[in-house]
């Protein structure tokens, strides 16, 4: 059994075949084709080709795929957006094809090769331009047509006060269409807007975790309101889910005394007491999205729990 397992995104199509254990082949990676279906689906049906027989398509992708009908929301490549992407590609590959988002592949990753290891409940934990996550029990990735699991940044119930002293926390409009999101202030890009709100200066989300983690007052101020808009949420998530790990990528991941803060943060709050820490940096290693998709489609053809 072998399956042809791809991350996709806005620049490149990476490529890698998986094993039944999982284990990843050599890489290789082609530009992607943004604005021309037919030269998506040709590179793609090119790298198939190099990898030698494949049992199936397994697809990491930046988009977001509706589980009703299938169609995938994809701005960064508009030549697949709005297409029921997995329909289409079957055609042309004459192959099943399963998809997830990065978020969703990077839970499964984490829960099967990396910090989650061990874990039946395994939430990925998304800090990277927003917030996101993906959830996988007992080794199975949790979707379905009832909505988009792990979608916790999304719904108006950021706090309206954060800090100490408590400060007013303005609602942000979010790109989904709503306002008080917690994607407006949780990953990056919530961190830099949480910083110019407070003290007026434009900063970038690395110049704010290196004033803080240097000791500067004004980054700890943000710092300390950004823990406190996302410690309660993740409570409840840990709390509702009964994650035992939660393991963070995405490009705050990279600050360890940040998620350690958030880690204890989190934990003061939730019902279940303990002194290990609960999100924890990534481990599945540096191309979490070929392993998501590894073992999606290994799952899908029963040679993994997944």
């Amino acid at each position: 059994m072998k399956i042809t397992c791809f991350d996709i995104g806005g620049s490149a199509i990476k490529c890698a075949s998986a094993a039944a254990d999982g284990s990843i082949g050599p890489l290789r990676r082609v530009l992607t084709p943004t604005n021309d279906f037919a030269a998506f689906t040709a590179a793609m049906s090119a790298l198939i080709a190099d990898g030698g027989p494949s049992d199936g398509v397994a697809i990491s992708i930046a988009g977001v795929i509706d589980p009703a009908d299938g169609r995938i929301k994809c701005a960064n490549i508009p030549c697949i957006d709005g297409r029921a992407l997995a329909a289409d590609l079957e055609d042309a590959f004459k192959l099943p094809v399963w998809i997830a988002n990065d978020a969703d592949s990077f839970a499964l990753a984490e829960a099967q090769a990396g910090a989650g290891r061990g874990h039946a409940n395994v939430f990925g934990l998304i800090l990277g331009t927003g917030v996101g996550g993906g959830l996988v029990i007992e080794g199975r990735l949790i979707g379905g047509p009832g909505g988009f699991a792990g979608e916790w940044g999304h719904g108006p119930v950021a706090a309206h006060f954060a800090g100490t002293p408590p400060v007013a926390i303005p609602r942000f409009a979010c790109g989904c269409g709503q306002t008080g999101c917690l994607d407006t202030v949780g990953g990056a890009r919530g961190l830099e807007r949480l910083h110019h709100t407070l003290h007026g200066t434009a900063l970038d989300s690395r110049q704010i975790i290196a004033a803080w983690e240097a000791g500067a007052a004004d980054a700890e101020r943000t710092v300390a309101c950004f823990i406190d808009l996302l410690c309660g949420p993740l409570a409840m998530l840990v709390n509702t889910i009964g994650a035992s790990v939660l393991p963070v990528g995405g490009g705050l991941a990279n600050s360890a005394p940040l998620i350690a803060r958030l880690d204890s943060a989190v934990r003061g709050a939730i019902l279940r007491k303990t002194d290990g820490p609960i999100i924890v940096p990534g481990q599945a290693g540096t191309e979490p999205g070929l392993i998501g998709a590894a073992w999606l489609g290994l799952g899908k053809l029963g040679g993994a729990h997944g």
